[in-house]
């Protein structure tokens, strides 16, 4: 069912996109219609939910005599150009509210401009029962929509969608309980939010487990007002928090200061892109970007990078009890400076356990080389927590492209398994040098990491068969993938340094 609903809702796009309205708009307009409909559905019984929503106002902000509710019932009740003015009005004045209502509504603008389009995508939300709709089934639709829209290259849309089935498994390593808190501190359009949220959900849970993981579970920042929309109604369609009930994620930059929280799991895949900045405009009137560097009096070291930036303060996040998996790029694992102050840093106050060396082609930003670096919290101590790192390399020889071959969980359950959750100490190394030298799965000593130049966690020993057996050459398609994803990203790596010019 949820398949035929994608396909209706998102065959109307391609009627609009000759209208200039791109994917992301779409998407947009359809979290406004939605919110607004299943508030409505709740308003009736067996659910007779109170939900106080306001009179429109103008474009002053005053409120006029005989004003219409911002609801549903009054949207479905016009057609034409009345249709689209109430439109206008409507999310304007919602962005103004407070809590889920006005975060979720923030900065909305009617980007439909034909009233007719309008109606009929009206009509087919109105067409369906929302809220009696199965949860798996209403996630299903809208993650599908998530996923569509992030396929979407150019709109950028991809580098707040994470893929589902690598999110899956860091869930799967993790475990997340019930009665536990778990953050996320750039948290996209929420999906480790929501796959911890299957997990726990999945066990028979009592009313206090079901209370808690509804309303006191999930705490997240995501400082772009689209994708922080997006991450809201996901979850609310996934049943986690209340249309009347605070905002569970923060439009605040977590990276400023401590969140003043501590958390049992963090669950995260930060912001690609090596440095943070800032733009301004200089005397001139023109605009210039210089580094942001986060003062902070927790961090270990102040730098620019933005992505060791987040390894800090994730560090910071967690109880003494907690556990983190976080996704990190290359220069994570082997940069100079900063960045070896960092893993020094993490694995004495840490136990940093496993590694998974992920493979290009998997995520829509097109040639990143990422990681999962999972790690335990530990109290503070003058020995090093970190005895040793067990790496498992899923890149070398591995070959994926998001349509021919995406990532499937199928495709890591040999790491889930060698990773072992349901007792990480018990863990069995599939790599020897004589009987298996072709096994993925290996551990290094702190001792030995530490011999290492810069303590890289750089770390490969499998054999690149392509450059020795021409049996083992990919595809001439994805040999094309592969060099059509390393000149974009080099094309992007130029646009950065030509806007810092």
């Amino acid at each position: 069912m949820s398949s035929e609903v994608i396909s209706k809702i998102w065959s109307f796009c391609n009627t609009l996109r000759d209208d200039g309205v791109s994917y992301g708009d779409y998407l947009e307009q359809i979290t406004y219609l939605l919110f607004l409909k299943m508030a409505d559905e709740y308003t009736k019984p067996p659910y007779n939910k109170k939900i106080d929503f306001p009179n429109v106002k103008d474009a002053m902000g005053i409120e006029q005599y005989g004003a219409e509710v911002c609801n549903w019932q009054s949207l479905v009740s016009k057609s034409g150009s009345e249709l689209e003015i109430f439109y206008v009005q409507l999310l304007r004045t919602l962005s103004t509210e407070k809590g889920m209502l006005g975060q979720i509504f923030t900065k909305s603008q009617n980007k439909i401009q034909d009233p007719s389009k309008l109606y009929r995508l009206i009509k087919m939300i109105d067409g369906e029962n929302w809220v009696l709709m199965g949860v798996k089934d209403k996630g299903d639709i809208y993650e599908g929509l998530l996923e569509k829209n992030a396929e979407d290259t150019k709109s950028g849309a991809g580098q707040y969608f994470t893929p589902r089935p690598l999110i899956k498994v860091m869930v799967d390593c993790m475990q997340p309980e019930p009665m536990k808190t778990i953050a996320d501190p750039a948290c996209g359009t929420g999906g480790f939010f929501l796959a911890a949220y299957d997990h726990i959900s999945s066990n028979k849970l009592d009313r206090e487990q079901a209370e808690f993981l509804k309303y006191k579970t999930f705490f997240g920042n995501e400082i772009v007002a689209n994708t922080r929309r997006l991450a809201l109604m996901n979850l609310f369609l996934h049943n986690v928090g209340d249309i009347n009930s605070d905002s569970p994620i923060s439009s605040n930059d977590s990276l400023v200061a401590p969140s003043g929280e501590a958390y049992d799991y963090v669950l995260a895949n930060p912001p690609f892109g090596k440095k943070s900045s800032m733009t301004f405009t200089n005397e001139d009137g023109e605009q210039e970007k210089d580094d942001l560097t986060y003062n902070r009096q927790d961090f270990w070291v102040t730098t620019s990078n933005k992505q060791l930036n987040f390894v800090q303060h994730i560090k910071s996040m967690l109880k003494t009890t907690g556990k983190a998996a976080v996704v990190v790029p290359d220069n994570v694992l082997f940069e100079g400076g900063a960045g070896e102050t960092v893993r020094k840093k993490l694995m004495e106050t840490a136990d940093v356990h496993t590694i998974l060396r992920l493979p290009t082609g998997i995520f829509y930003a097109n040639g990143v080389k990422a990681n999962v670096i999972f790690w335990d919290a530990k109290p503070a101590s003058k020995e090093h927590h970190t005895q040793e790192i067990w790496f498992y390399d899923y890149r070398t020889n591995v070959h994926h492209t998001l349509k021919k071959n995406p990532l499937k969980i199928e495709d890591l359950q040999e790491f889930i398994d060698c990773y072992n959750p349901e007792n990480r100490f018990k863990r069995k190394e599939t790599f020897d040098a004589e009987k298996n030298p072709e096994g993925r799965w290996r551990k290094y000593s702190y001792e030995e990491i530490m011999n290492r130049d810069k303590t890289s966690l750089d770390i490969t020993w499998l054999k690149d068969k392509s450059l020795t057996d021409l049996e083992n050459i990919p595809e001439p398609e994805v040999l094309a993938e592969d060099i059509i994803e390393n000149i974009e990203s080099a094309l992007l790596g130029f646009k950065k340094i030509l806007a810092k010019l």
